[in-house]
């Protein structure tokens, strides 16, 4: 998983690829245990390599790469929020406060009688909360047909409620695993805070690429933080912005936005 990750930056930065190819790629880095995991056909070997993204497919980016689903994930159960809170901060650029103190955290239901989205409409409802869970929760709903590892799913595992499987999982080590129970349907809708609604990821990931710009800053915020070796201050945002407006001139081409950033004063002062 984290090879096809860094298979994939490298591919952008080798061949100048646009940075908007970290929303949406119609071109994916696969063996074949990935391509098994993706439900993908036609990738045989062990070995990496670049291959059309197959028409209907979900994959495409880095939002729907496993490597940045699990990291996202507890381990067991999936949470809308850690999903949104990394989408605004690693690709927008729009890293969101700390969560008020006092207010608990918001736990699945692992007895599959409510969902998280039901759990987090009932969090809205503190003022608090709500300003912040507004652009917080639509990415992280936008993911939730993605599992702890990465895998498509339709349905919420339950360990209550719901539908009984007809056989126990069985690994290839031929250890039983626990039988879980088909929970609630996953619902992947969802609005942005500017009022754009989105049936599921596809839809979403159009949504990001119809306003580039949020993409572009939030990238070049992250490439000069670890160019310069902190945090980018009140006195950078000129550059940001300059190196934000000769990107989209270029199509956002990842290289030449680096080698832009190189060529600044801001990284060439002492």
């Amino acid at each position: 998983m984290l090879e096809e990750s860094h298979r994939f930056f490298q591919e952008i930065l080798d061949h100048d690829l646009s940075l908007l190819n970290f929303i949406d790629s119609d071109w994916l880095i696969l063996n074949q245990r990935l391509a098994q995991h993706y439900n993908i056909k036609g990738v045989t070997g062990l070995h990496y390599r670049k291959v059309p993204r197959p028409p209907g497919s979900v994959r495409g980016g880095v939002l729907t790469q496993a490597a940045v689903l699990k990291v996202t994930a507890n381990g067991t159960n999936t949470s809308p929020v850690l999903r949104g809170v990394w989408v605004l901060d690693h690709l927008l650029g729009q890293p969101s406060p700390p969560p008020p103190k006092g207010v608990p955290a918001v736990e699945p239901d692992i007895r599959g009688a409510t969902t998280l989205r039901e759990q987090l409409a009932k969090h809205r409802d503190v003022a608090s909360c709500a300003s912040c869970h507004v652009k917080i929760d639509p990415p992280g709903f936008a993911l939730e047909n993605f599992n702890v590892i990465g895998g498509w799913r339709d349905h919420y595992r339950s360990l209550g409620e719901g539908k009984r499987l007809k056989d126990k999982y069985v690994d290839p080590y031929n250890h039983v695993r626990v039988q879980y129970k088909i929970g609630l349907p996953v619902d992947a809708t969802g609005t942005t805070p500017d009022g754009k609604a989105f049936k599921d990821i596809i839809e979403f990931k159009k949504l990001l690429l119809s306003n580039p710009t949020p993409i572009a800053r939030g990238t070049t915020k992250k490439l000069l933080t670890y160019a310069l070796g902190r945090a980018p201050g009140f006195s950078d945002r000129p550059t940001i912005d300059r190196l934000t407006t000769e990107s989209a001139k270029k199509n956002y081409a990842m290289r030449s936005l680096i080698h832009a950033i190189i060529q600044s004063p801001t990284f060439q002062q002492p």
